[in-house]
């Protein structure tokens, strides 16, 4: 009889395990950035420009220097002398980290001031006086492409208008000859806006450089600390080896702590210079205006239609809004991420993509925001395209989605921008969806409230994402292939200690990761430590973002742990004293085939590594494993949201959220659930509240959390949340990854929810948020609302 563990009981795949990490964090004994003191430690503060575009004539800083207790006044000017005024951005761009010939946005960082303290560091920059010559703002690409623009970039040699890139994929002649066939043609054109990431913990970082053994130590608020460590070395030309980034506990990051900052490279400099440790923690206004932002994205899209419903071809226009500096942290090649994952869970034969990307007087940003570069633009606009599809044929929303979705038997599947999509049940989810929203009774209930006065409105939203961007034949960053990696080391107790080369601030990896150590070895997961986020002591990796978690590092796990499991089957084979090929795994065990008795458990075999192995093997069993993924994984979702619309305020209530996602194999099913349900609380606030823009002056509006709202539990809605279960095929454990989809394929549910309840005014599109003025100005005037900028103030 099986000798198995009970893979649920110890822990492993499938067990809602409690997250280990959590006991810490709600003790408060979590350990960030802020918490890291070093003996002579300084603090930095940071001088941010109050204009949005304006020559800098001049600055004082003889008031600051003379403040008691101020230790250092860095400028521009004094940065240049060691060349680090401007770093290289990771899309191959430059940014400047302190202004020296002018500012481009408002919150840019002018000048710095250490000090013994940052109270007194705040009153030395209040006491620098800065002289500005203000230049004509540009806060839209539109103002950016016309003729008349000031050019932004004139710091860059032969640049000559304000375009950062252009680029395009697909076959353009293919997709006209289908447009010509069409039999109708649905147009949209809509605009996403900026949103903020919002981490409770904002940017920050320690620098203490030693100039007695040359070795910079940065204690850093970064979810990549392997990139950022190669950055660095490019910044500050210090050898790699002698650069040790730390990332510890962090208070959130979503993609906003990617990026290399100006704030980090400052105070490394003001290490260097003054021989001290050096301290910068940001300040939530400085996090708001200036660290990376998601969206800002303009579409103009057309749908080929056959009278039938079946979409035959798709094509768009994308202009992003770059802000002042090309700072995205994205794959190499492709310049506006992966935008050209539209329409890839939909059957359309062709499609061609342009995109242009334009420099104005905003802050720099476009990718970070809980999204696989792009891909919330992507499913966003392409989900409020195929709902005005629908409605332009007359067709019901769900019935368009049916005919359209790819059906089971058509993976794997090339999408018109090659893409491989391997796997999925698309029809079932919607179904599932449907039956649980109760959509035809909806739909009745609908017609009758209509009759009543009453606008309730229905929106479906299926997406699919391709997540754990890697596979090193097409993306890299910087050049360095975007593989993902794993260390594991099994002591002779049989207890063990996992380090990855990724980075948790929320996602659970402590808890994760040891499920799936359990799940390869049978160890129970409570006797497994994981640690991450220290480039001295974990392997090489790419960090946490747009969603690689599982898909590619989640792999290494599994990887390095068979790794393992092959060297303990020879260890079992001499203990059991048969040959290899005699010797069978159950979960947790060896054993004889045919005697199933006979056998040794991993933690023998673990002791046995140590002390009993066979002659000619080397001792230990610990192993490093480096994953190199053949594919994206394509996890599949299906939102459908209920609302009703005041008319009488344009004010509009969510009713109820079902949330279907097929993520493959869950590995703690709790952890997915909060996944799925931060998603949808973030997918709510964009839709709903969340404003921030600019106005003509180049001013930030929503620089402050008075205005750029975040949702509490007295807002955000119910979710109910269901799934189906897809295995990836080449995943090692079937895994798709979840940590975006909702806040990815959740707002076009939303949206187009109360477009539905609305639909009778002829409005198509109303920007988000979809805040109440704005619903009600689409329903008096029965014209389509626009949110792009500039915001005008009266």
């Amino acid at each position: 009889m099986s000798q198995a563990l009970d893979e649920v009981k110890i822990g492993g795949l499938g067990a809602s395990r409690q997250r280990v990490e959590d006991a810490r964090f709600i003790r408060g004994r979590g350990n960030y950035v802020d918490d890291i003191v070093l003996p002579g430690m300084l603090h930095m503060e940071i001088l941010r420009s109050p204009l949005a575009h304006a020559r800098i004539k001049s600055i004082d800083t003889s008031a600051a220097w003379a403040v008691p207790g101020v230790r250092l006044v860095l400028t521009g000017e004094m940065a240049a002398q060691r060349n680090l005024a401007w770093m290289p951005t990771l899309s191959y761009d430059t940014q400047a980290v302190l202004a020296t010939d002018k500012v481009r946005f408002q919150g840019q960082e002018v000048a710095c001031v250490v000090a013994d303290d940052p109270y007194i560091a705040r009153d030395g920059v209040e006491a620098i006086v800065v002289e500005y010559e203000p230049l004509p703002p540009i806060v839209n690409p539109a103002q950016a492409l016309a003729p008349d623009a000031p050019l932004i970039r004139d710091d860059k040699d032969g640049q000559t208008d304000n375009i950062c890139y252009r680029w395009e994929v697909g076959d353009a002649e293919a997709t006209d000859r289908a447009f010509a066939e069409a039999d109708l043609v649905s147009r949209m054109k809509l605009h996403y806006p900026r949103s903020h990431p919002s981490p409770i913990e904002n940017c920050g970082s320690v620098a203490d450089f030693n100039s007695a053994t040359g070795k910079l130590t940065v204690y850093m608020t970064t979810q990549a600390p392997h990139i950022i460590r190669a950055a660095v070395a490019l910044v500050a030309e210090l050898p790699e080896h002698m650069i040790r980034i730390i990332s510890p506990d962090i208070g959130g990051g979503f993609g906003n702590k990617v990026p290399v900052y100006p704030g980090y490279v400052c105070s490394i400099l003001c290490s260097i210079l003054t021989g001290k440790p050096v301290k910068w923690i940001e300040d939530k206004t400085g996090n708001l205006v200036s660290t990376g932002f998601g969206r800002d994205m303009y579409l103009t899209g057309e749908v080929a239609l056959r009278s039938d419903g079946k979409m035959l071809a798709i094509r768009f226009h994308a202009d992003t809004d770059q802000g002042a500096f090309f700072s995205d942290a994205q794959p190499s090649k492709f310049k506006i991420g992966l935008v050209h994952s539209a329409f890839a869970c939909y059957d359309v034969p062709h499609g061609h993509i342009t995109a242009q990307g334009t420099y104005t007087n905003k802050a720099p940003g476009g990718v970070a925001y809980r999204c696989s570069f792009r891909v919330t633009e992507a499913m966003f606009f392409q989900e409020r395209m195929v709902q005005a599809a629908a409605a332009d044929l007359g067709m019901d929303q769900a019935e368009f989605r049916r005919i359209n979705l790819r059906s089971d038997d058509a993976f794997p599947a090339r999408t018109p921008f090659g893409f491989l999509v391997d796997s999925g049940q698309y029809e079932k989810c919607l179904q599932l969806g449907l039956d649980a929203i109760g959509y035809e009774d909806f739909k009745r209930e609908q017609a009758q409230a209509r009759k009543r006065g009453r606008l309730l409105g229905i929106g479906i939203s299926t997406m699919t994402e391709p997540l754990g961007a890697g596979n090193s034949r097409e993306y890299d960053i910087l050049g360095i292939k975007m593989f993902d990696s794993a260390e594991l080391r099994v002591h002779p107790t049989g207890k063990a200690i996992l380090r990855t080369g990724a980075k948790t601030q929320g996602q659970g990896h402590e808890t994760t990761w040891a499920q799936i150590v359990s799940h390869e070895l049978g160890i129970p997961a409570d006797d497994i430590v994981v640690e991450e986020g220290d480039t001295d002591h974990s392997p090489f990796g790419m960090g946490t973002y747009a969603s690689r978690s599982t898909p590619v590092a989640g792999a290494a796990v599994s990887m390095v742990s068979r790794k393992i499991r092959a060297k303990a089957r020879k260890l079992a084979a001499h203990l059991l004293e048969v040959s290899e090929e005699d010797v069978e795994w159950e979960l947790g065990r060896f054993y004889v085939r045919g005697a199933q008795s006979r056998g040794v458990t991993i933690q023998e075999c673990a002791m046995a590594a140590y002390t009993n192995m066979p002659d000619g093997m080397e001792p230990g069993l610990e192993n490093n494993a480096y994953y190199d993924p053949p594919n994206l994984t394509w996890p599949f979702a299906c939102y459908i949201a209920t609302v009703e619309v005041d008319p009488e305020t344009g004010v509009w209530d969510v009713l109820r959220l079902v949330a279907v996602d097929d993520c493959g194999v869950r590995i703690n099913p709790m952890v997915v659930e909060g996944q799925i349900m931060g998603g949808l609380t973030e997918a709510y606030a964009m839709s709903n509240m969340q404003f921030q823009t600019y106005d003509a002056e180049g001013n930030i509006v929503g620089g402050n959390y008075m205005d750029y709202l975040l949702p509490t539990a007295w807002e955000t809605p119910g979710f109910e949340l269901h799934e189906v279960v897809t295995p990836c095929p080449h995943h090692p454990i079937g895994a798709k990854g979840v940590g975006e989809c909702a806040a990815v394929g959740g707002p076009a549910a939303f949206v187009n929810a109360v477009m539905n309840a609305i639909s009778d005014t002829g409005v198509r599109n109303i920007d988000m948020p979809l805040l109440p003025d704005r619903v009600w100005d689409a329903i008096r005037t029965g014209k389509d609302i626009s949110g792009a900028p500039p915001f005008r103030n009266e």
